[in-house]
């Protein structure tokens, strides 16, 4: 069966900002699925959320049929209601793969998931990063050389306020200095967690070939697992041969 992914996007710069419109006429969610078909083929089915559609885009029926949820934000996460909030975190603890992209570190989403406040530096003066593979066996870092080079981009620096991923897979260096934890992994419940760094919204970052192929390794990798259900219940359970105590 084909990857059934949904690609959100809360859809604000494109429509405010001249250059993210020139950049991106489809939006980023348009080049973002445009880039995992590319890559994928017939392994993935692509749909397009955006934050002023009904309940954003996400209703129970959209996120029932998702086995991977991508995350676009910046200028409006605190528009993003919590009955949705919560429905997406129920269903990445029962399974669903979340790919989290730059400024989605500050979603609501993602903040619930991570516990914290998942702060970081930047610096947006367009200068240039170098992706390192830290884990060149990792399925995300399939087909990429040992580093990858953006010639522009927007700065994130350490510290990243996140707890300590389960497995780190990419990390940047930035011309000015910094270094910056850029593809962390997480697994919540059934779930995995994927954020995913690059990605500023009047940058051409999403039509880099190597951005595009961590983006369709990353879903592939986020796909959920077959295996017994998740449960959150927290039920009372005899010993062997005892009746539970009243």
């Amino acid at each position: 069966m084909p990857i059934r992914v949904t690609v959100w996007n809360e859809y604000h710069h494109e429509k405010t900002v001249a250059a993210c419109r020139q950049l991106y006429p489809r939006g980023i969610h348009g080049e973002i699925a445009a880039a995992l078909r590319e890559q994928l083929g017939e392994a993935v089915v692509v749909r397009t959320a955006t934050l002023e559609q009904p309940e954003h885009g996400l209703n129970e029926r959209v996120l029932a049929e998702t086995d991977v949820l991508t995350w676009w934000g910046h200028a409006r996460h605190d528009d993003v209601s919590d009955e949705i909030v919560d429905r997406v975190q129920r269903r990445v603890l029962h399974g669903m793969g979340l790919l989290v992209l730059h400024s989605g570190h500050h979603s609501k989403v993602f903040r619930r998931l991570m516990g914290t406040g998942c702060g970081l530096k930047w610096r947006d003066t367009g200068e240039r990063e170098r992706l390192w593979c830290l884990s060149p066996g990792h399925p995300i870092c399939d087909g990429l050389d040992e580093s990858f080079e953006l010639p522009r981009t927007e700065m994130y620096g350490e510290f990243f306020d996140v707890p300590q991923p389960d497995e780190l897979v990419l990390i940047s260096w930035f011309e000015g200095g910094q270094v910056f934890r850029s593809g962390c992994a997480w697994r919540r419940g059934k779930g995995r967690v994927f954020y995913f760094r690059p990605g500023h919204e009047t940058f051409p970052i999403y039509k880099n070939i190597h951005v595009r192929r961590v983006l369709a390794n990353a879903v592939r990798w986020l796909t959920p697992v077959p295996g017994s259900p998740y449960t959150i219940k927290c039920p009372n359970v005899p010993m062997p041969g005892h009746a539970i105590q009243p």
